[in-house]
């Protein structure tokens, strides 16, 4: 169904008078098929007003991520710009770490804090070992990273 404004279109507006075109007045939304359109809008229930509450942020748990977003992340932080080939990431990827916990490596040694926060919200391990036995503290780019991870139970 097509919604259309009931009121004149705007390529005729030169011919109308000031009052015929004022924008001050309500134009009235009608479907061009004659059909009436009913729009509720529920203001009385709270609104989720923040992303994790919407389910948007920090919804996801440990299984959620795949192989696909550590490659997505490889990109995005410009480590295959710096590696110059993929072999890296394979070698990050048949290591056996799962996919959530080499993306907290990976955000560890960028400096990422949001994405560290949400990965080890999903349940991420900040004991994790990297191919080269060195766990998310010991690559972390700062300190305020090495803190995040500090006071962050690990799980297993």
């Amino acid at each position: 169904m097509r919604l259309s404004i009931a009121s004149t279109p705007c390529g005729r507006a030169a011919n109308l008078s000031r009052h015929q075109f004022d924008s001050r007045r309500p134009r009235k939304l009608a479907a061009t098929n004659g059909n009436r359109v009913v729009a509720l809008f529920n203001f009385v229930k709270k609104l989720r007003t923040d992303s994790q509450s919407a389910g948007i942020y920090g919804s996801q748990k440990r299984e959620d991520y795949d192989r696909d977003d550590v490659e997505h992340y490889f990109n995005y932080t410009g480590m295959l710009a710096v590696e110059g080939t993929y072999d890296r990431l394979n070698q990050l990827l048949e290591s056996g770490v799962e996919p959530v916990d080499l993306l907290l490596l990976m955000a560890c040694a960028e400096g990422d804090k949001p994405k560290i926060e949400e990965l080890l919200m999903a349940g991420a391990r900040a004991d994790v070992k990297n191919p080269d036995g060195l766990t998310a503290v010991e690559v972390a780019k700062n300190d305020e990273v090495k803190e995040i991870l500090a006071n962050r139970p690990s799980t297993s």
